[in-house]
């Protein structure tokens, strides 16, 4: 495997703007049993910084902020704080924390939360 290509591959699938992208991105990269690749998704999703691909990276279970190689959970959490416009991130974390079926997921939701207050 060459680490270089499939980095180029996920930063060039960041960068598109359609929608396709970010499922490509999820169903490859989120569900890659190399955390590198997982971490690197992550960032790709995060820098997108919209609505869609949030949501992958906030509330999936065994993805992003709750993949369970805490290398790529907390890569995913560091991405969330660097962003310059957290709005849509903090709606979904609050989203996330007030409905979501799985506690695990809510508290991870709910610690996150409290690092993008204190980073803003």
């Amino acid at each position: 495997m060459n680490n270089r290509r499939i980095k180029n591959i996920i930063e060039a699938l960041g960068k598109h703007k359609d929608e396709e992208s970010i499922e490509v991105l999820n169903e490859l990269g989120t569900n890659c049993p190399i955390d590198e690749i997982r971490e690197l998704t992550s960032k790709a999703l995060i820098r997108k910084n919209n609505r869609k691909s949030l949501e992958i990276i906030i509330t999936n279970k065994g993805k992003g902020i709750n993949d369970l190689s805490a290398q790529v959970a907390m890569c995913s959490i560091n991405e969330l704080l660097a962003l310059k416009d957290k709005k849509d991130a903090i709606e979904i974390l609050d989203n996330t924390i007030e409905k979501h079926a799985e506690k695990e997921v809510q508290d991870t939701a709910r610690s996150v939360r409290a690092l993008m207050a204190f980073s803003s």
